[in-house]
């Protein structure tokens, strides 16, 4: 799935669309106030603070006496007034119903629009949280072939995710209402990446529950929670705080090695460089067939690092004469490009 920011001119005229009526509104209210306070000054020859009293009273026909007595002309007027300025605050009042109801509306179409978009997907990933982690995580996995759901209560998260234009369900994602709303049945992995070890806890047992083979990743913020998040039915535990520290170490002690790192993992979007694993699928033309005669280095320029058996096997630096079988994940280095290719082969 790819991030696609909402605005542009699209954006902007619907605004300004949106934003008429009151523009409106206000250019009829200045104009009533100005057009009175101006009338009453010529016709009665009052003063500037007389004549916008009795336009403002007469305009809220708020009932107080005359500042002084008025002309026929004046009279006239001021009917002439009244009637106006009720117009003007009758159409304020449609104006503000306006608004309410078609922002209502517009609220409840696109949250069904949201419903019916998350009904459609199947191998997607859940991400349980919004917060420093999760949006650093819906950004990468967004760069991946899979789409995201998000659940999240918070009205901050929920405004970004809008803006953002992500899938997401508002609400307690320990609630497996929720769960379901996010399409947990359908769904390839869930991330448990909310604040507290107790939340994740319970999103781990409840979605394992709800579905046997999905893969759940969790968020430890504690080293002692790891044990319970495994026993809760979590496929992998990540502790971010120490892989921080593991990685701040590592920039200190091998930097050549992490820029490498940082370089293959796609995190320099300035290079076309990138390592992926890629599974083999059974009706790949190399299956069974040799690294040195699939002519994966010559013919797409690409480096094997390692081939990762059905098992768990890892083949690390194969041969050339390494066979690859379907079920076989090829972990490789080169342009996104030819990683491509490599892909269309691998998976026909």
């Amino acid at each position: 799935m790819t991030v696609k920011k909402k605005g542009g001119a699209g954006t902007r005229i619907r605004k300004a669309g949106q934003n008429r009526p009151i523009l409106i509104l206000a250019v009829l209210g200045l104009s009533a106030l100005g057009m009175g306070t101006t009338g009453y000054m010529a016709l009665e020859g009052w003063s500037f603070l007389d004549s916008l009293y009795m336009t403002i009273i007469t305009m809220s026909t708020v009932g107080y006496f005359e500042v002084q007595i008025l002309s026929p002309g004046g009279r006239m007027f001021t009917i002439a007034l009244i009637i106006f300025g009720v117009s003007v605050f009758f159409y304020g009042g449609g104006v503000l119903l306006q608004f309410m109801v078609e922002g209502r509306i517009r609220q409840v179409l696109g949250r069904r629009r949201l419903e019916k978009r998350i009904e459609k997907l199947e191998g997607h990933f859940i991400v349980c949280g919004y917060g420093r982690i999760g949006r650093v995580l819906c950004r990468r996995l967004a760069l991946g072939p899979r789409d995201v759901v998000v659940l999240d209560r918070d009205a901050r998260a929920l405004d970004q995710l809008n803006t953002e234009d992500i899938l997401y369900v508002p609400g307690e994602a320990t609630d497996e209402t929720n769960l379901e709303k996010a399409g947990i049945g359908r769904a390839y992995g869930l991330v448990a990446a909310m604040g507290t070890d107790t939340d994740n806890v319970f999103v781990v047992l409840t979605a394992r529950q709800m579905n046997p083979g999905l893969f759940i990743m969790a968020r430890a913020n504690e080293r002692s929670s790891e044990k319970k998040f495994v026993a809760a039915g979590a496929n992998k535990v990540i502790s971010p705080y120490d892989i921080a520290a593991k990685r701040m170490a590592e920039s200190i002690l091998r930097p050549t090695v992490t820029d490498f790192l940082d370089l293959t993992m796609g995190y320099d979007r300035s290079v076309d460089i990138q390592m992926e694993e890629i599974p083999m699928a059974q009706a790949s033309s190399l299956h069974g067939v040799t690294l040195a005669d699939s002519n994966i280095r010559r013919d797409m320029n690409l480096i094997v690092i390692a081939i990762k058996r059905p098992d768990g096997a890892m083949v690390f630096n194969p041969s050339h004469d390494a066979r690859i079988f379907a079920g076989d994940t090829v972990i490789v280095v080169g342009e996104q490009g030819n990683l491509e290719k490599l892909e269309g082969v691998l998976k026909p």
